[in-house]
């Protein structure tokens, strides 16, 4: 069994991959924040939406399993620069969804970013899984969350017309 040594250089990195996509929900929290407990409150739900207090600890979870991922595969060496831009791109899409959706205050234009966003997940995890199957499979909850989100947001379309 080989022996993987940390060094400091990886541990910055590390936390830098973490940090990185951390705030990517940090800036997309400043645009829901307020509506939730206003506008959002307001809008009619599905049955299956899970409680306010859910959101937070799965984001912030979902993101330490980015940032991880993206730390794997940083390590190892990208397959090349799309995989780059696939992580990117789906990075920005998130934090897009949530000024679009709450900022915005726009339920169907939030379902055309985050159609974008699913499809940006999966090219990334495609992407990865060249460099690391562990890296690709880390990303697989976040992909199922926003299947998930993507189903809570087209149903409050459909009861909010």
């Amino acid at each position: 069994m080989e022996r993987t040594s940390f060094k400091l250089d990886d541990i910055v990195k590390l936390i830098a991959c973490v940090l990185v996509c951390e705030l990517a929900g940090v800036v997309g929290s400043i645009f829901a924040i307020s509506a939730i407990p206003t506008w959002y409150a307001g809008l009619n739900k599905p049955f299956f939406t899970p409680p306010n207090w859910v959101f937070a600890p799965v984001w912030t979870a979902l993101y330490l399993l980015m940032g991880v991922s993206l730390y794997i595969v940083w390590k190892r060496g990208f397959s090349g620069n799309i995989a780059r831009l696939a992580f990117a791109i789906q990075l920005v899409l998130n934090t897009l969804w949530s000024v679009v959706f709450f900022g915005l205050k726009s339920p169907p234009a939030g379902v055309v970013v985050i159609v974008m966003l699913w499809t940006a997940i999966l090219a990334t995890i495609i992407e990865f899984r060249k460099t690391s199957k562990t890296a690709a499979a880390l990303l697989a909850p976040y992909l199922l969350w926003v299947s998930y989100a993507t189903l809570l947001n087209i149903s409050v379309v459909l009861l909010n017309p």
